[in-house]
């Protein structure tokens, strides 16, 4: 997935048309992600290579999350992200 899909456009209606927003929610989906594919590494170590595991995570934990929140996939509480600091 290049930053091409999906479309800014479409990432904007899913938060509130606010690119700080929208930064905030994917990075810290993005980490949640990050976290799980670390933690799922740790584990499959044991069982394959290093280039195995490689070739199996191919997507950046960013496109990922921008993929969720594309898909609606993802959702947040205004409340408990601090976005707006203007």
């Amino acid at each position: 997935m290049s930053l091409i899909e999906p479309k800014i456009d479409k990432l904007l209606e899913e938060t509130e048309n606010d690119r700080f927003l929208l930064c905030a929610v994917a990075s810290h989906r993005a980490h949640d992600i990050n976290d799980m594919l670390r933690g799922q590494r740790e584990r499959a170590i044991q069982l394959q290579t290093a280039v195995e595991i490689a070739r199996a995570s191919n997507k950046k934990p960013l496109s990922i999350a921008f993929g969720e929140i594309a898909k609606e996939d993802v959702s947040f509480d205004p409340g408990t992200i601090d976005a707006k600091t203007h």
